[in-house]
């Protein structure tokens, strides 16, 4: 077992100014995103070009941004938003929420998508390939502020946080939904697919990955458990993802197939 070494959050301080390793960490998510999407727009199916991909990006940090924060306002934090509006707005009372976040990233994509003259899909199977490893680097800041911490267990990789031994579900998110999608998605895109194979292949390992890690990862306190004493609200949202990546897996494929 290892013990979790209490990385203060706050990496240094001016004055008022505090910089955190949290938000840090969506910097190098945003600017590693960017430097993919500079590569990625050199291919004959790119729907932006090089010029076009700084706009690109400040659409999905609006729709990260924005729709993480709601999402998880609205998820988790519900009773709080409902007795103070505000809350929404206090983002160190709570955080962020990857479905949110999603739902936030689709929007942009059809808002900026219709503004090119292109499908929210086409926009989608694009940028896919570029968000894993932002969310690896999101999954390592929630890891270094001592937080989503997994159920107790004593192995070798897991950790002792005040007295207890417990999985680094934010570890194995790192690099499940980080580390292996992103090498899933890139090497997947690397070839040109049918269209909406590339944001199925999201959807589908996303979905599962993250359901998967729930049963070891603690789930917050509200709404806790839904059903069955396992069930947590991490996997009912993420039980449509998976089915909506096969749906858009099958699609793909019997059109190219028709085609």
């Amino acid at each position: 077992m290892l013990t979790f070494p209490e990385i203060d959050p706050i990496i240094f301080a001016l004055g008022p100014l505090k910089i955190r390793w949290y938000g840090l960490m969506y910097v190098i998510a945003f600017l590693l995103a960017w430097w993919l999407a500079k590569r990625r727009c050199n291919r004959s199916d790119s729907p932006v070009t090089s010029e076009q991909v700084d706009d690109l990006m400040f659409y999905g940090m609006l729709g990260v941004i924005l729709g993480g924060r709601v999402g998880y306002a609205i998820v988790y934090g519900w009773d709080q938003l409902t007795s103070d509006p505000l809350y929404l707005f206090k983002i160190t009372q709570g955080g962020m929420s990857f479905h949110g976040g999603l739902a936030g990233v689709m929007i942009a994509m059809w808002l900026y998508g219709k503004k090119l003259g292109h499908s929210i899909w086409r926009m989608t199977d694009f940028v896919a390939p570029i968000v894993p490893l932002g969310l690896g680097f999101g999954r390592i800041g929630n890891f270094i502020n001592g937080e989503l911490w997994g159920k107790p267990a004593e192995l070798p990789w897991t950790f002792v946080v005040n007295g207890v031994s417990r999985h680094p579900s934010q570890l194995y998110e790192a690099f499940l939904e980080g580390l292996l999608l992103f090498l899933i998605l890139w090497f997947y895109s690397a070839k040109p697919r049918p269209y909406l194979a590339v944001s199925g292949m999201f959807l589908l390992f996303y979905g599962i990955f993250r359901f998967a890690v729930e049963f070891v990862r603690l789930p917050d306190v509200d709404p806790g458990y839904i059903a069955w004493g396992w069930l947590t609200m991490g996997q009912l949202l993420s039980m449509p993802m998976v089915l909506a990546g096969l749906i858009l897996i099958a699609i793909a494929y019997r059109s190219k197939a028709k085609a």
